[in-house]
């Protein structure tokens, strides 16, 4: 019997689960290990607690796993990538995959077949597969870059756009919204905390961008809907390499989401649907949003490897 272990690590959470060939032995949820977002010691200790919990609900030892996978917002940074293979080395037995969190989710909604998915949560980013097999990706170059639709974009463009309807003189749910969220009293207190090095956590302002839009505020509206448009130009760009090279005559791959924002900020996912469908209106968009996590575990099993991959009894990348 051979196990495997799958991760998805996001910009606040992570998502294991630990299967054998036929089935799910165990899953749990810690805080994130993604090393941009947290402390070593912090990492290590959601690592930890979350591989003994595995342990005690299946029963199966760390050293029994065959090959793991990790999908990982922020792939292509040395200080998460290091830090993830260096502390599996140290825990876990067997081979491991590490690739984006969104590759992973693309094999979720499509598991070696062609397609393009959307991930936007704290982050974002575009993936699509090719008929060739080849996997592509837009944006996802991080929160100062890029993360267009991301819950990162949302609260920093909300604050935005806060300041600058007062400076045109229009009123705004947001500011009262967000001095009491942060516990702020006054326009000087936000000014520092949002200017603040650190910088606060803008993606836990979605919420209240989405409750001010919901109450008919124009500028948290206008906010969602401008992130949605943004995303959705990401996709169009995406549509256009795949199609463009492949036959003209083929189909357009379809497209899935994933992650908190295109699950719960219905006007956001509407804006990115109307702003690929003034471009490509015969584009297939499935409802629902998928598991990403779903992704890193066919990958594990499979063993299928795109970016890059460490085997623990060699010690060296794989091709």
């Amino acid at each position: 019997m051979s196990y495997f272990l799958a991760l998805d690590v996001g910009g606040t959470k992570t998502d294991y689960i630990l299967a054998n060939e036929q089935r799910e032995l165990a899953r749990v949820r810690s805080g994130t290990i993604k090393r941009m977002r947290v402390d070593a010691q912090t990492a290590a200790h959601n690592l930890d607690t979350s591989l003994q919990k595995l342990t005690a609900a299946s029963g199966v030892e760390m050293n029994a796993i065959a090959r793991s996978c990790i999908g990982t917002a922020g792939e292509s940074v040395d200080l998460v990538t290091d830090w993830l293979c260096a502390a599996f080395a140290e825990r876990v037995a067997g081979e491991l995959i590490l690739v984006g969190d969104v590759e992973v989710a693309l094999d979720a909604a499509f598991p070696g077949e062609a397609g393009v998915l959307v991930l936007a949560g704290t982050g974002s980013n575009v993936a699509g597969r090719g008929i060739d097999g080849q996997i592509t990706t837009v944006g996802g170059w991080g929160p100062a870059l890029a993360d267009q639709g991301s819950g990162h974009r949302i609260g920093l463009e909300a604050l935005r756009a806060l300041f600058l309807a007062r400076d045109e003189g229009r009123s705004t749910l947001l500011f009262d919204a967000v001095l009491e969220f942060w516990k702020l009293h006054s326009i000087k207190d936000l000014i520092e905390f949002a200017n603040a090095l650190p910088a606060p956590d803008f993606s836990l302002l979605t919420h209240l961008v989405l409750r001010c839009a919901q109450r008919g505020d124009v500028v948290a509206a206008a906010v969602l809907e401008r992130e949605g448009k943004s995303l959705g130009y990401l996709v169009r760009l995406m549509l256009r390499r795949l199609h463009l090279g492949a036959d003209q005559s083929a189909p357009l791959p379809p497209i899935a989401f994933a992650g908190s924002i295109m699950e719960n900020v219905a006007c956001v996912r509407e804006a990115l649907i109307a702003a690929v469908e003034s471009e490509f209106p015969d584009a297939q968009m499935r409802l629902g949003v998928v598991d990403p996590i779903q992704g890193a575990l066919w990958r594990a099993r499979v063993g299928h490897r795109d970016k890059y991959a460490v085997s623990r009894q060699e010690g060296q990348s794989l091709p």
